[in-house]
């Protein structure tokens, strides 16, 4: 475990504690389904990353749930590797549940280390402790470890990925479908802006404990040093994590939490051209919205009950 990993780990920490009592309070914070849009600035910030038919952005106000900017936010796209959020999301769930814990050793299948990169390149017959899976997801993005957790939690990845779909549903987000744990190309593995903004919200808001994972920027596995994919984490002031996306039909896709002082954001953007006019863009869209009002809540929001 790397200086950095440690020291960001110990300061989430102690947010935990603040977020765990705002989560028993408030419930999960997400978008409603049928939230709408006619008051919502719709002028671009800037030229979008990337073609019409791939981009769609969301910017919300972490706080209440406001739609500050939006483009596309409902259409259809291919979530690439953010599919990994939901994989994460089931990945805390059954921490939380006690079906395993951090060091739990999660055997590799042969199906699981066939899977082309982005991985960590572990043989079949291997296994990955649950900490060092839950790194490899959020910081590499490792699909040969998305296989495996799927194996494992779910008996096989069809299964999993359907426990996905369902848990989607469950949080608001009507226009997801998992085919797969990691986000591999399938035509028929399709997502939107908001419910990644919905899943981003849900993860941040229920588990606290959990979400200093998104803001790593690399970590050591057996004595090698893995460096991730998010490079607006340590570049941009206040961003915060969350995880990044590309296959050849969505584009460069991310989702991205921003906080500086009292403001706080949750912002996706789909489809760039590039990693780098992606993150331009998204830098752009921060800059814009970070410091205006909060904004009043419109009725967007709505709590759900944990799922245990």
């Amino acid at each position: 475990m790397n200086g950095s990993y440690a020291a960001t780990r110990a300061g989430f920490g102690a947010l935990g504690s603040l977020f765990g009592r705002t989560v028993a309070l408030l419930g999960v914070i997400v978008l409603m389904a049928g939230c709408a849009t006619t008051e919502v600035p719709l002028e671009v910030p800037a030229p979008p990353p990337g073609p019409a038919t791939k981009y769609s952005a969301l910017v919300i106000d972490a706080t209440n749930g406001a739609t500050l900017y939006e483009s596309n936010a409902t259409a259809p796209r291919y979530p690439a590797s953010l599919t990994k959020m939901m994989t994460l999301y089931l990945l805390f769930e059954a921490l939380d549940q006690g079906r395993l814990s951090k060091i739990t050793e999660i055997p590799v299948s042969s199906n699981a280390s066939r899977q082309p990169p982005s991985k960590m390149g572990i043989k079949a017959g291997q296994t990955i402790d649950a900490e060092n899976a839950i790194l490899a997801l959020a910081v590499k993005s490792g699909n040969d470890v998305a296989v495996a957790v799927a194996e494992y939690l779910g008996g096989t990845e069809d299964q999993f990925a359907a426990q996905m779909t369902a848990r989607a549903r469950q949080l608001g987000m009507t226009g997801t479908v998992f085919r797969n744990a990691s986000g591999l190309p399938n035509p028929e593995q399709r997502t939107t802006a908001r419910d990644m903004a919905v899943l981003g919200l849900a993860l941040r808001t229920r588990f606290p404990q959990y979400f200093y994972y998104f803001s790593q920027r690399d970590f050591m596995f057996r004595g090698r040093l893995v460096r991730g994919h998010n490079d607006l984490i340590g570049r941009v002031e206040g961003v915060d994590g969350i995880k990044t996306g590309y296959i050849k039909d969505s584009g460069y896709n991310i989702v991205t939490s921003v906080s500086r002082g009292p403001r706080r954001l949750m912002i996706v953007v789909m489809g760039g051209n590039s990693a780098r006019a992606r993150n331009d863009h998204v830098e752009e869209l921060i800059n814009k919205y970070i410091n205006g009002q909060p904004q009043p809540s419109k009725g967007l929001l709505s709590s759900l009950s944990p799922f245990e």
